[in-house]
């Protein structure tokens, strides 16, 4: 009888020992999901603001070749006026 109640102590054991191993993998994998879904929200938001940029950037590339966008680079950073334009600089600054 006591051989029988040693097996049975040691198929319990064992039986408790194995669930506590199987919950411990599924915590493990619930955080490694967890971390993943993060990862993935994450790269979605840099996936979109990427895409508003590119976009941005298309509008620009588009605004470039326009003759307004010309004559102002020009006005700007070049110095360059129409013809028989009058030029008034402000001399406070």
């Amino acid at each position: 009888m006591r051989i029988l109640k040693s097996k049975k102590f040691y198929k319990n054991l064992f039986i408790i020992a194995l669930a506590i191993y199987i919950l411990g993998i599924f915590i493990s994998q619930q955080r490694t999901l967890d971390s993943y879904k993060n990862n993935q929200e994450y790269y979605a938001k840099q996936i979109q603001e990427q895409i508003e940029y590119k976009e941005s950037l298309l509008a620009k590339k588009e605004s470039l070749n326009s003759s307004e966008y010309i004559e102002e680079v020009a006005r700007e950073k070049l110095d360059m006026y129409l013809p028989n334009e009058k030029i008034y600089i402000d001399q406070d600054k």
